[in-house]
């Protein structure tokens, strides 16, 4: 049998792609509450994602997305990481989301920095789980945020970014 290089990379790609998810999942999460969620997009999914991105600086002005939008446009997939923003329950108030408790946080509009920070703790497991196996990728809040508003996630993650990767011979995500 002969595998070429396009089908052996694209292969490869994928199966980076699936230890990026599973390096998340491990990385170390505040009191061990795990409120991750992983995804990986390709095809036609991952072309809805470039056009929202694309909606979105239109309608906000924020022409980054737009710009993260071509390069997504050149990645074969792109790994969704989110979260749902829980309390930790500490039950002391550590000062980040300006409520007096955890209890407090919950019933209001409050972000756990908590629950935000094991979000950045996976996607730098994630990102350095491509860059170990050398995928090049970018972490884009753009691209999470497009998934958000497509519902792609449950509905209770509220924040997300996205890692598109490349196989090629120079890196779409380095001179934007």
């Amino acid at each position: 049998m002969i595998i070429d290089s396009q089908a052996a990379e694209a292969q490869g790609v994928e199966r980076i792609a699936e230890l990026m998810c599973v390096a998340a999942r491990t990385a170390p999460k505040g009191r061990g509450i795990d409120n991750l969620a992983t995804l990986i997009v390709s095809g036609a999914d991952k072309d809805r994602l470039a056009e929202e991105m694309r909606r979105i600086a239109q309608a906000t002005g924020a022409q980054f997305f737009e710009r993260d939008a071509a390069c997504l446009d050149k990645a074969p997939l792109v790994v969704l990481l989110g979260q749902k923003i829980k309390p930790s329950g500490v039950g002391r108030s550590c000062g980040y989301c300006g409520y007096p408790d955890c209890t407090a946080c919950a019933q209001g509009t409050g972000m756990c920095a908590i629950s935000i920070g094991d979000l950045g703790i996976a996607i730098g497991s994630a990102a350095n789980t491509a860059a170990l196996h050398h995928v090049d990728n970018r972490i884009m809040l753009s691209v999470g945020r497009a998934a958000v508003n497509l519902g792609f996630f449950e509905p209770d993650v509220s924040i997300a970014y996205g890692l598109p990767l490349s196989v090629t011979g120079k890196s779409p995500f380095f001179d934007r």
